[in-house]
């Protein structure tokens, strides 16, 4: 059974920064590329950032791009999103998910991913 949980979140100033965690567990997490999406209040989820099993390769949404890091630490079982330079429209709750499969390419949409966590809240005070 697959876990995970993420941490991290809170309120912080616009320009401020955060660092959410997502550790899992459940089957070998260096197998599998991990991505985080987000949720802000009456919208849809959407993709903020991924990468590979080994981290090597990463994506971001055009909106965090320059802003945001993802990185992970597969001897912890964890992955980061390393949030910098916040705006209020970043405000969300944030989600961490894995994909169903072990791809050869780092997937970016929801439909990819079988595996969530719980979800920690972002809000960013202008």
């Amino acid at each position: 059974q697959v876990q995970l949980v993420e941490s991290g979140g809170g309120l912080v100033q616009a320009g401020g920064s955060l660092r959410l965690s997502c550790a899992a567990s459940g089957r070998t997490f260096s197998s599998y590329a991990m991505g985080w999406f987000r949720q802000a209040p009456g919208k849809e989820r959407e993709f903020v950032a991924a990468n590979s099993w080994s981290g090597d390769s990463t994506y971001y949404a055009d909106s965090v791009k320059g802003r945001f890091t993802i990185s992970r630490g597969n001897a912890k079982n964890t992955v980061y999103l390393q949030m910098n330079s916040l705006k209020p429209e970043d405000t969300a709750v944030y989600y961490c998910a894995q994909p169903r499969s072990r791809n050869s390419y780092v997937p970016r949409t929801i439909g990819e991913y079988e595996y969530w966590g719980q979800g920690t809240r972002v809000t960013v005070s202008s």
